[in-house]
């Protein structure tokens, strides 16, 4: 009894080992198409915890699904976006091994909204640090939006434990990226942009992102939280291709995350997102090899295709699939639907190895 006990242990870890080793690969394919599979159901975690990464920030992590299953790192947006167990719909959490975390500053993460130390650079670390305190050797990769830029820093930095990323509404960090949505949006959404700029005065409009940087980090809660709202309000309005009032209301509810989306989305775009320029692509080289697949709304406005589609063009191992009605939040089905094939996919390659 002893010995069979074993001998399935013994399997099951040569079985692990293979996956982390395998190399997968992917036809270089760019299609459009449009989706509408079954999403997995939504779990609870099976651990939470909180890890210290530094002397004034501690991370709050969850793990989700199968412990001896393939580990996949889950990178929210925003940035300040923080993880919720409603990203668990699309994994099969009999085969994934699921991390979560909410990056420094946001949501359960303390100190709530501080921009102490907090860069990409930091974040970066920070994955390296949660890696190694879950003992995990390699991870696939996967996040949407911002959660997209920091998922191919990482593979830059740590290609090493990286076996493959799924990314969705990629953001390069650009300067023309974080100002499309800070100064665009109004020719696509002109009844939600007018408010947004009328808040402004005439003089100001100039630099809209240190006005608006400016009033977002005021103490005064009479100066930031209409700053706050009227920005979030912009970019709930423009994260569906569809018109979705009722998306939009429930975002502006949640009054914790809109705070915490706005001040990080404006402490990086200040910082130019602490990035060099072109940085991302100029590092491609450093994670060709690996595989990936890019799903991306063809009516994002919020991160256009193009950015996408120089990721890809810049990816042998990649595939892009434009998603023929989707925009960009992956609560849209059409997207959602996208990732749960993108990961199943994963899955089936890595199994046949």
């Amino acid at each position: 009894m002893k010995f069979n006990k074993f001998k399935v242990a013994f399997t099951m870890a040569i079985a692990s080992m293979n996956i982390l080793s395998a190399a997968i690969s992917f036809s270089h394919e760019l299609k459009e198409t449009t989706f509408d599979q079954t999403l997995y159901p939504i779990s609870k975690p099976r651990e939470e915890g909180y890890l210290k990464v530094s002397d004034v920030h501690t991370l709050f992590y969850a793990t989700y699904g199968n412990p001896k299953g393939i580990p996949i790192i889950v990178l929210h947006g925003g940035p300040g976006g923080g993880c919720s167990d409603d990203m668990t719909e699309v994994f099969d959490l009999s085969q994934w091994n699921v991390i979560m975390f909410d990056q420094r500053g946001a949501m359960r993460s303390t100190p709530f909204c501080s921009m102490e130390d907090n860069t990409p650079q930091h974040l970066v670390e920070d994955i390296e640090k949660l890696r190694n305190h879950l003992g995990i050797e390699k991870w696939c990769v996967f996040g949407g939006s911002w959660g997209s830029t920091l998922a191919l820093l990482y593979g830059q930095a740590h290609s090493d434990h990286c076996m493959g990323f799924i990314l969705r509404g990629i953001f390069l960090g650009n300067e023309n990226n974080y100002m499309h949505l800070i100064r665009d949006m109004g020719k696509t959404f002109p009844e939600a942009y007018e408010p947004y700029i009328n808040h402004i005065p005439v003089e100001e409009r100039g630099d809209l992102l240190t006005a608006y940087y400016n009033r977002i980090f005021d103490q005064d809660p009479n100066i930031h939280l209409p700053a706050i709202n009227l920005f979030m309000k912009l970019d709930g309005v423009a994260a569906s291709c569809y018109p979705n009032p009722e998306s939009v209301n429930k975002l502006m509810a949640e009054e914790k995350l809109i705070f915490s989306v706005a001040r990080a989305f404006f402490h990086y775009s200040k910082n130019k997102f602490f990035l060099e320029p072109n940085q991302i692509l100029s590092n491609m080289d450093k994670i060709q090899h690996l595989p990936a697949i890019i799903v991306q709304g063809r009516w994002d406005t919020i991160t256009p295709p193009h950015q996408a589609f120089d990721v890809y063009k810049n990816w042998p191992n990649s595939q892009l699939w434009m998603v023929t009605n989707g925009g960009h939040t992956c609560c849209e089905k059409s997207v959602a639907s996208g990732l749960v094939i993108a990961t199943d996919l994963f899955l089936k390659k890595f199994n046949s190895k």
